[in-house]
Order: structure tokens, then sequence, then C-alpha cells
């Protein structure tokens, strides 16, 4: 009676979300190699202009004696300006903000973006401004006004640009939309209808992966009690046809299938679990504060130190309570200057300084030249070396130093359980098998078989509806 009762409730549940856990398979193929389109770090040195640094007065910024925000120097229509949050951007040749953003001056951006990043036969085009549309869901609300624009060339991008600040935030072409319409959005259930109410995503997608592991995991207790012994002692499938196919791929692909539903349920942080600020708090007592002063220090000597070193962006905060600027060129690579504008190579010494002013204690600190559990590349390279510090606390937190940038990486409790159940789990991150082709391979027919077992469960509910609307005569 009660495997009955769960046969009846996994074929109905099958009806409901069955559709849907094919869909998330499928897309999985496109999400192994094309992602959501996103402006990456690397696209933004890209498309800057070298920087040209004019010496002259800073009478503009505030009193020395005040803590000093973080801030980026870039280019920005052929002069530098100074940016940080919250603020309209300064230029530095006159201590002005800039003005509001004409279309032509929208299209001089745009135009500037295509030739540094060799796309060509641009021709830019004002879309116009926008609130929100599907390539900008997640950072239009932030970059408000939002300044639509098609270069016209011949891979079809598009950009979208602050209105008040003249950065663009996101850039997509033709391939990226395709193939994000067959991956990330089915398998994010990112439609912009939905994804725009992030209060009401968040709930449809936590509920449908939950509908979709509660229906693993019926579907796999069915598919061992059904079972049968032969007179020879072999076990076999009582059923024929799609039932008997369901039932074989259920059995073989059934605990992948349930990592899968659960590990992409655990995506969303369910119910506060695996919740994290991501260190916040610790990274703010490692950077402690700079002042204004150094900012202008640093304005005053940067012409002369870094004229002609081809970088287009300078970054600054705070790092153990002083400033730090990281020079960045378009190729990616960096140079750590202190506020004189000179070379300031982030040495162990200075990072153990630093982790005096942390709370908890150290328990080891070393310089990590390949690799461990919890820092590590798949799709993308991670730097190295880097220090690896372990305090000892009860998360036993672990930090990871860039003595390049001196950015950190915190891992705590909750990042460390997301590595297993998200990392692991749904991305098949596991020692041993990120190496490619492996991971590729391994992930195709692991996927392939998931997403047999999926279409004829969805195939099957398919059927039951029909033959529960069919009038019986």
């Amino acid at each position: 009676m009660l495997l009955r009762l769960i046969l009846i409730t996994h074929r109905y549940v099958a009806v409901a979300v069955g559709l849907l856990v094919a869909l998330w398979c499928l897309s999985g193929f496109v999400m192994m190699y094309q992602s959501f389109p996103w402006f990456t770090p690397a696209e933004r040195l890209q498309s800057l202009a070298p920087l040209e640094l004019p010496g002259g007065s800073t009478a503009f910024l505030p009193d020395d004696a005040e803590s000093l925000r973080s801030f980026r120097i870039e280019m920005l229509r052929g002069e530098p300006v100074l940016r940080q949050p919250g603020v309209a951007p300064i230029r530095l040749i006159s201590g002005t903000p800039i003005e509001p953003l004409s279309q032509d001056d929208l299209r001089q951006i745009a135009t500037e973006y295509a030739a540094r990043r060799g796309l060509s036969g641009a021709n830019p085009e004002w879309l116009g401004e926008i609130t929100v549309d599907q390539w900008s869901i997640q950072s239009a609300y932030s970059n408000r006004p939002v300044q639509h624009l098609a270069l016209r060339d011949a891979a079809g991008t598009e950009i979208y640009i602050n209105g008040a600040t003249g950065e663009i935030f996101q850039d997509t072409n033709r391939r990226e939309r395709v193939l994000a319409w067959l991956g990330a959005i089915p398998h994010w259930l990112y439609p912009t209808a939905l994804r725009a109410n992030g209060a009401l995503w968040t709930q449809v997608v936590i509920w449908t992966a939950t509908l979709g592991t509660f229906l693993t995991v019926t579907g796999l207790y069915v598919g061992i009690a059904r079972l049968r012994r032969r007179r020879q002692g072999r076990l076999a499938s009582p059923f024929r046809g799609w039932w008997y196919w369901h039932h074989i791929l259920g059995l073989v692909f059934g605990i992948i299938t349930l990592t899968w539903m659960f590990s992409g349920l655990m995506t969303m942080t369910p119910w506060g679990l695996m919740q994290t600020d991501g260190g916040a708090g610790l990274r703010a007592q490692l950077r402690g504060s700079a002042t204004v002063g150094e900012l202008r220090q640093f304005l005053e000597a940067a012409p002369a130190h870094l004229d002609g070193g081809d970088f287009v962006q300078l970054q600054g905060d705070a790092a153990g309570g002083r400033l730090q600027v990281i020079a960045r060129r378009a190729d990616g690579s960096t140079e750590r200057l202190d506020s004189a504008a000179r070379p300031d190579p982030l040495q162990a010494d200075a990072v153990q300084h630093w982790l005096t002013a942390l709370d908890a204690p150290v328990a080891s600190f070393e310089r990590l030249d390949s690799p461990d559990t919890y820092y590590y590349g798949h799709k993308n390279t991670v730097e190295l070396p880097v220090y690896r510090v372990i305090l000892a606390d009860a998360a036993r937190t672990r930090l990871y130093i860039s003595p390049t940038t001196g950015s950190v990486r915190v891992v705590d409790g909750a990042i460390r359980q997301s590595r297993w159940l998200v990392g692991a789990m749904h991305n098949l991150n596991l020692p041993g098998l990120r190496s490619r082709p492996l991971w590729d391979i391994v992930t195709l027919l692991l996927l392939a078989g998931v997403s047999a077992l999926a279409i004829t469960g969805a195939w099957m509910a398919l059927k039951r509806i029909r033959a529960d609307l069919t009038p019986r005569r």
C-alpha cells in the first residue's frame, strides 16, 4: 500500500515538474561551455584607453585627515577621471564632476570600446534609455540611467553604459544571446518577467528544485522496491516499453540525478542555509583605513612615476592600514604601488603584520604554490602563488591573500559547505576530475544518462495527463 502511494505521488509530481527537470538537464549541456553573458574584468581592461595622468592641483580633494574610500582612475572620452562609489566621476585635470552624457558622448564611448576590442565594422546606434532587459537583469538597478547601444558589427555586439558615470557594465553578442536562451535562461529560470522580481524568482526556484529533489527521491525508492528476482537469481525490471527504460535509467543514474537536484537547490541557500557575508568583516579588518592625504600624495607623484607604463586602470584601497594602488594593463598584468606611486610588492612579513589586526589568532601561515581543496581553478585559472592563512577560530577560516594585488579570498564554514554541496556535487569540481578533457567526458556521459532519464519520465508524465483527460467509454 505504501509503495503504491509513493508510486502515484511520484507520477503526479512528474506531471507537475517533469518537463522542467528535462529542460534543466538539456540546458546543462550548453551551461558546460557558455553561461549567462557578462562583462568580465578582462574584457573591461581591454576596453580601457591607456592612462594619461596630469600634474596639477589636487585642491578638489577633501581634508587630508579624512578616511579614504576605494577609488579607480581610468580614462573617459580622452581624459582621466577619478571614480569613487556613490560619487560622480571627477575630472583629474580640472577637479570638476563630469556633465551628463549626450548621445554623441555615448556613441564616442561605444566607438572607442569597439576599436580597442578589435570589433570590425562597428557603427554604434543608440537604442535608448532602458529600465531593465534580459541582459541587464543583474546590474541595471545599480547602473541607472542605463543606456543601451548596438555596435552593428559582424558579431551583433550590444553594450550597456551607465549614463551617469560613462562606464560600460555589460556587453553581449549574438552568439552569447542565442546560447543563453538555450542554456542559462532555462537552467536558472531567468526570463526577465520572472527574474526582475527577485523575491518571487527566489521562491519559484527553491520550490521547483525542492519538487525535483522529492521526485528523484521517490523515483529511487520505487525503482529499487520494484526490482524482481528471476529464477536464475538475477534482478530484473517488471516493466516494459518506456517504463522499462525509465526504470533501468533510474537505477543507473538516479543517484547522480538526486545529487544534481539537491545541489541545485543548495545554490539558492534556501531557508538561510549556508548564508555568509563572504568574509566582509575579516577583509575590513585587514584593510584598515587609508587617508585622503595618501591619495593626494599619490596623485602628485603618479605622473612622473607611471609615465609610459601602459597602464589602463589604477585601483586604490586601504591595505594593512595604508594606501595600496593596483596598476593594471590591458593584458591583465599588474603592479602594486604605494602612496608615492613606487612599486611595492607584497611580502610575507607585511601580510603577517596585517594579520595582527584580526580578532582570531593565526593557526598557520604558508605560501601556497599549487591548488588545494578550497583554492583551485576549473573553467578559470587562479592566481598562484598565494599566501594561505588558517585561523584558529571555530570555523577554521581560511584566507588566501594575493601577493600581487593584496586581494583576500575568505573560506569560512558556510563557504566550505558550499564547496562540497555545490562545487563538488553540482559542478563535479572534484580532486582528480577537474582536469580537462577528463571532466568534459565524465560530465557529458553522466548528463546524457540523466537527460535520458528525465526525458523518458517527462514523456510518461505527458501520457499520464492525456490518459487522465481522455473520457472513458
